[in-house]
């Protein structure tokens, strides 16, 4: 068996190979290089997904970042169990050809209580006091205290949120360099967020985006040479390329506005609520999900949102099963932005109606994705100062909201979740095994894997 690192640099393309990511630049000429063809949502979990098992939306089940689990009244987000997927994963595909196969799993999405021999994957301590501390999850569970004295606590806050930085990527490809040491793994996979969220914040401005991307080559060339050093096999590539947007589409409101959104009243703030709702919206990116538990509203929903600005396309079942998203999880309709829009989770019509999370990094309440929560708020005055005195407050053993994120969706200047994207905006593949390809096909990228380790 080859040992095979597969390295995921989210939202890199063919777009940002060149004098700012220099290293990557001459690297890939040694490699073949190839687009991704995008999966309906070209969304994290769902493309990880596909590419994990091979297998479409509509057979492995994660039709989305999150979905609504109808049994449950609820919306849900960013789940963690590995059970969730219909596998089987390509770690459990190798083992079957060779047991003494073993994987590590860097901190891709559903990588918690899977059958894989070594995982890290963020998870946050949440206090019974409201609070909310950094911290990851290993299997085993000893991988997480050791990585954690000797890199220090995995930081979440530059993770995701207004003060996502390179430190956390850098911190993955640290830890991933450390599990490779203590447990030389056959395969280990690693996932490197960090030009995700700068390109969703700024867009294609490579003035703003240079040192970025100046950042993430560094910490890819680290790890690669790392890696190779050593003998292992390397593939990168990343899970879909980011294009510029423009106009942001309150899809809720427009369902609110018919007349088929429920909402409740809490201390002045609107609540939506899923279940009583003859229709709502999940919205995932550039991809939203219509539950309609009204079904006599289903074409009349449909038509009303195929003539809303910025609407390119609205699935029903056939177009589900066109797009390989006809699981049971999808809406009964689902909406595709055009190239220039992507879709809010906002549903109520004034803002100071808005829920108290609405305004803070709160991705599990939530019910919707909110790329919103990677700005400070521009309208808030020495946010900085008032940060520290929260976090003072808190430390003092007093409640606090940190509501320090805009309601403004116009900031978002980047996304991501449709497929009719060019090749040149699409996931990229740079390995040895694409076959001479130009394009490959997502549900193409774990045969791959498998041929890295064991030949073909």
């Amino acid at each position: 068996m080859q040992q095979t690192a597969i390295i995921n640099v989210v939202g890199l393309s063919k777009r940002f190979l060149g004098e700012h990511t220099p290293f990557l630049t001459e690297w890939s000429k040694k490699k073949q290089v190839a687009s991704i063809d995008p999966v309906l949502p070209a969304v994290t979990c769902s493309v990880q997904s596909t590419y994990l098992t091979g297998k479409w939306p509509n057979e492995h089940g994660i039709v989305g970042n999150g979905w609504y689990f109808r049994e449950q009244d609820e919306v849900k987000l960013w789940r963690q169990s590995n059970k969730l997927v219909s596998g089987p994963n390509v770690w459990e595909q190798a083992k079957e050809k060779d047991s003494n196969f073993t994987c590590a799993n860097m901190f891709w999405w559903y990588n918690k209580n899977s059958s894989v021999d070594f995982s890290v994957t963020p998870l946050p301590q949440y206090w019974a006091d409201g609070s909310k501390k950094p911290d990851c999850y290993s299997q085993p569970a000893e991988i997480r205290d050791r990585l954690q004295e000797e890199l220090g606590m995995f930081p979440l806050f530059n993770f995701w949120g207004p003060k996502t930085s390179i430190e956390a990527s850098k911190w993955i490809a640290d830890a991933s360099k450390k599990v490779h040491d203590w447990h030389n793994p056959t395969m280990v996979l690693i996932y490197l967020p960090h030009l995700d969220y700068c390109l969703q914040k700024f867009g294609h401005d490579k003035s703003t985006l240079k040192k970025d991307l100046n950042e993430i080559d560094a910490v890819c060339k680290d790890l690669i040479l790392f890696l190779e050093k050593k003998g292992v096999e390397v593939t990168l590539l990343s899970e879909y390329g980011i294009t510029e947007v423009e106009q942001p589409i309150h899809i809720n409101r427009v369902l609110r506005e018919m007349g088929l959104l429920e909402l409740r009243e809490e201390r002045g703030f609107e609540l939506l609520d899923p279940g009583a709702s003859r229709a709502f919206a999940l919205a995932d990116h550039q991809v939203s999900h219509i539950y309609v538990n009204d079904k006599t509203k289903i074409d009349e929903v449909k038509q009303r949102l195929e003539q809303v600005p910025g609407i390119s396309k609205v699935l029903d079942e056939a177009g589900k099963k066109e797009y390989h998203i006809d699981h049971e999880r999808a809406g009964e309709l689902v909406a595709i932005a055009n190239s220039k829009s992507w879709f809010t989770y906002y549903y109520w019509l004034d803002d100071s109606k808005a829920p108290d999370f609405a305004r803070c990094v709160d991705i599990h309440n939530k019910p919707g994705y909110d790329p919103v929560e990677m700005f400070f708020d521009p309208k808030q005055l020495l946010i900085v100062p008032k940060i520290m005195f929260k976090l003072l407050k808190k430390k003092m053993g007093f409640r606090m909201l940190m509501d320090i994120i805009p309601l403004d969706a116009s900031l978002v200047k980047g996304s991501h979740g449709r497929v009719d994207v060019s090749d040149e905006d699409k996931a990229i593949f740079i390995g040895n095994n694409s076959g001479g390809k130009a394009n490959i096909s997502p549900v193409d990228i774990c045969g791959i894997m498998l041929d890295e380790v064991f030949g073909g």
